[in-house]
């Protein structure tokens, strides 16, 4: 089977979410940069592949599919009996409310902290102090829920890695290169099961495509 092709920047948190559940798959692919600062990904070439001109797309032979969480649902079901099983046989009604956990609740706060602490820094602009403290006080609010909940389970969707958890792994990997790494670190619960996940042989193979900068002091 020919390599799939992940169209993207290796420094997208949401390049590395596909990444992730990819080699969790053990499949082959490639990644096909398309860089934003030149505008790559809105000329025609790459609108072919996603007309709203955002990344990544992913080719596989004839499909194109794009939105991250989209292109990981379809990896995990396509490739269901390759690598790590990420979808319950049986329907998980906790793995379905933490995938829309993921998007509406964690996401939402972790992306413009990773943004502000990480992306501008390396973009040789500056932070602002206040959407850092406006965020990182509502995703300590979303991170308590996860403390609790990850008490009681040992992965978000009960006693098994799934796609629930594959799918928050990029922008926690990110959050840890930030000062507020420590909204993970000083929730016990939280931060075991991320050690945990981070720790997977699959994600230590994606971490080593990522050019990421060392965590800094935590504050």
């Amino acid at each position: 089977m020919a390599p799939l092709k992940l169209y993207g920047m290796v420094l997208s948190p949401n390049v590395v979410r596909v990444a992730t559940v990819l080699n969790e798959k053990g499949l082959d692919f490639e990644i096909v940069d398309v860089d934003l600062r030149t505008g790559a990904h809105k000329q025609p070439d790459f609108l072919a592949l996603n007309p709203f001109g955002q990344i990544p797309a992913l080719e596989d032979g004839d499909e194109v599919v794009y939105e991250s969480r989209a292109i990981n649902r379809y990896i995990a079901t396509k490739y269901k009996s390759s690598g790590a099983d990420l979808v319950p046989t049986t329907p998980s009604a906790k793995m379905e409310v933490w995938l829309e956990v993921e998007s509406h609740h964690f996401h939402p706060n972790a992306s413009p902290l990773v943004f502000q602490l990480l992306v501008k820094p390396i973009l040789g602009s500056t932070p602002d102090p206040e959407v850092v403290d406006k965020h990182a006080s509502q995703l300590a609010k979303v991170l308590d829920v996860y403390e609790a909940h990850l008490a009681k389970n040992k992965y978000l969707a009960g006693d098994e890695f799934t796609l629930a958890d594959a799918n928050h792994m990029a922008y926690l990997l990110f959050l840890s290169k930030t000062p507020k790494a420590s909204l993970v670190n000083e929730r016990p619960h939280v931060k075991a099961w991320w050690e945990d996940i981070a720790a997977r042989p699959a994600f230590k193979k994606t971490i080593t495509a990522i050019p990421l900068p060392p965590p800094p002091p935590s504050a």
